[in-house]
């Protein structure tokens, strides 16, 4: 199949396919789990905000021009730092200090890595290439920040009293967190690999099926696809050990005492 032949999708298969969603509202309206507003809401918030971004990616492919790209790259950072905000229920001191730094320095540098060295566009912000793989990267590595973050405070938490035990016979900070600091990194990347483990065999990635809708050969978009969950895992990675790294330290005070 040729780009030419793609089938475009007209408003009333729009409709039809938010047949489904109806459905998943109704179910939830009939069980009373109180879903079926957040749902239809949810929705309604999507097809705008898609809307939106879809206007927004016409203009910036048509200019094909550095400033347009970078100031939507800023944007997706913005929202990324909010929804990290509005998910966590435990909160770091200098959180957007520390988060700011985390994102910009793990989804940053892996974007600029993959772009640069692997898919190597020309011109190097190519915005077809760069906005949709970052954007890849970034909604993994905060999904990964924000479950690194939340095991952090839990295991500080549960296990305050050995590392004030720690504490007292001489460790140092970092020593005393060394147990809590592997579980949040682990929790960070365990959803990367049960994704990796299933892929192929259980489910079609979302990226490597639209391009086989699109029309692409379908070994080009699993080389895509291979490359691309290389560049994830590693900005998870990168992400969630700087944010532990910095996060670690706000709960001890400058005496390496444990905040209470």
């Amino acid at each position: 199949m040729s780009a030419q032949e793609i089938i475009a999708l007209a408003p009333h298969d729009l409709l039809w396919a938010y047949g489904a969603l109806l459905l998943a509202a109704a179910l939830a309206w009939q069980h009373r789990i109180g879903q079926s507003r957040d749902l239809l809401w949810g929705s309604l918030r999507m097809v705008l905000q898609l809307l939106a971004v879809g206007y927004a990616l016409r203009w910036i492919f048509a200019a094909r021009h550095p400033l347009p790209t970078v100031l939507m790259l800023l944007v997706m950072g913005g929202f990324s730092l909010q929804i990290m905000a509005g998910r966590l229920r435990h909160k770091l001191p200098g959180f957007y200090r520390i988060v700011s730094l985390s994102l910009f320095a793990g989804c940053g540098g892996v974007t600029l890595y993959f772009c640069l060295l692997v898919v190597a566009p020309s011109p190097w912000y190519e915005p077809r290439y760069l906005i949709p793989l970052a954007g890849m990267i970034i909604g993994n590595s905060i999904n990964g920040a924000c479950l690194a973050v939340e095991r952090l405070a839990a295991e500080m938490k549960e296990r305050q009293a050995e590392i004030e035990a720690a504490l007292c016979l001489g460790a140092s900070p970092r020593m005393a967190c060394q147990e809590p600091l592997r579980n949040a990194f682990r929790a960070a990347l365990l959803p990367m690999v049960n994704t990796m483990a299933a892929m192929g065999v259980v489910s079609l990635p979302g990226m490597m099926t639209g391009q086989i809708l699109s029309g692409t050969d379908p070994l080009i978009a699993v080389k895509y696809q291979i490359a691309i969950m290389c560049a994830i895992v590693g900005s998870v990675a990168l992400t969630s050990a700087l944010l532990l790294l910095q996060g670690y330290r706000t709960y001890f005070t400058d005496a390496h005492q444990l905040r209470s």
